[in-house]
């Protein structure tokens, strides 16, 4: 590590590889409420956060976990159930007057028509403008679950909870149907 009276030592979360602040300051400079997406290998979250002097507020929130909430039995850590937890975040910013957001996708490591862009289709879907390009998003047939359906059967049979719940590997499209069916009836 350098040395000497004219070195600064850099901010923690910086350091660690938490935080860019460059682009965080061109965020908040700009205003607008951040679409905030994370994810984590079992689950998403999804907040519509706006910056203030005294720290930020969260307007709305949604995790994959509250899908159970409205039908969906299966794992929240798929490219369909991030799509969901997209839409039903939409729904609840929507309800608080949210029309326009900005991405926030973090440090996170992206990857075109992965969970993070389904997400973000799911809250384009559900009504919020986000500038995006709509060439990352996944293919409408992987966001109803047509690549679990095409996987080989020694592989779906470790798939636990979808025995546990009961949901073939070809009905994941029709439990998606309904869960989104459930969210509109709820907004």
């Amino acid at each position: 590590m350098a040395n000497g009276p004219r070195y600064r030592v850099k901010l923690r979360r910086r350091r660690e590889g938490k935080t860019d602040y460059y682009q965080r300051r061109d965020m908040l400079k700009s205003g607008k409420i951040r679409a905030v997406i994370r994810k984590s290998s079992k689950n998403i979250q999804i907040q519509f956060v706006e910056a203030l002097p005294d720290g930020d507020k969260t307007l709305a929130a949604a995790s994959s976990l509250n899908l159970k909430d409205y039908g969906w039995k299966i794992t929240g850590g798929n490219i369909p159930a991030a799509y969901l937890t997209g839409y039903l975040a939409g729904k609840k910013a929507v309800a608080k007057d949210i029309e326009f957001a900005i991405a926030d996708l973090g440090l996170q490591t992206t990857a075109k028509g992965g969970r993070i862009f389904a997400a973000l289709k799911g809250v384009i879907d559900a009504g919020l403008k986000i500038p995006v390009n709509e060439a990352v998003f996944p293919e409408e047939d992987i966001i109803k679950g047509a690549h679990i359906k095409n996987a080989s059967d020694e592989i779906l049979e470790k798939f636990a909870k979808y025995k546990k719940a009961k949901v073939k590997v070809d009905g994941v499209g029709k439990l998606l149907d309904k869960t989104i069916s459930a969210i509109d009836k709820k907004f």
